[in-house]
């Protein structure tokens, strides 16, 4: 079970931003947390919870999460996984049916700009 560790940052929430993922090590500045900034020109700012489903979509629009690439650090994602997504391609999934839950806590404030507090609850991940 990952730490509920509160990293900078506000979660969509508006509480402190939970780390994300330390393994797989995940975040735009690969420091577990789903921080974001002007670098970020993707928004990496959903942390969701890996599905078969998701997975095999993204590969599809051309994103492969699922073959390692240990010359860039990347493991390769499997379900269950825990990754920081560009919310653009989370809501791109949700709208094909097939988003992965999300960790409120743990997914960025500045997703709210993309998609409403409602979409990413009705995609809330329990655990």
């Amino acid at each position: 079970m990952m730490s509920r560790e509160k990293v900078a940052g506000i979660s969509v929430l508006g509480a402190p931003l939970e780390r994300c993922s330390t393994d797989p090590l995940t975040g735009f500045w690969r420091d577990g947390c789903c921080n974001t900034g002007p670098a970020d020109r993707g928004r990496h700012t959903v942390c969701a919870v890996m599905t078969a489903s998701f997975l095999t979509f993204s590969r599809a629009a051309g994103n492969d999460l699922i073959t390692a690439r240990p010359e860039f650090g990347f493991p390769g994602l499997k379900p269950g996984d825990r990754w920081w997504l560009c919310v653009d391609r989370w809501a791109e999934a949700d709208d094909a049916g097939c988003a992965p839950p999300v960790v409120l806590q743990s997914t960025h404030a500045a997703s709210l700009k993309r998609v409403s507090l409602d979409r990413l609850r009705a995609h809330a991940y329990l655990d």
